[in-house]
């Protein structure tokens, strides 16, 4: 879960950055915000399939132990 709310936080910082940018007219910080928000998308979804392959796991453990 940490990593998905990492990726959140990184998304918003990314979009507040592109917003700075574009109000100062400022192309390297826009494309840098833009860069940031990619960056938190791609760490909310690993963040996701790790939860993902921790419920998977879980569920083979019970599954396992029950006759």
């Amino acid at each position: 879960m940490a990593e998905k709310a990492k990726g959140k936080m990184e998304q918003a910082k990314g979009k507040a950055k592109e917003a700075a940018g574009k109000a100062t007219g400022n192309e390297r910080m826009q494309a840098e915000g833009k860069t940031d928000q990619l960056k938190g998308k791609a760490r909310e979804a690993a963040g996701k399939a790790e939860e993902q392959a921790r419920g998977i796991k879980d569920s083979l453990r019970r599954d396992h132990r029950e006759p």
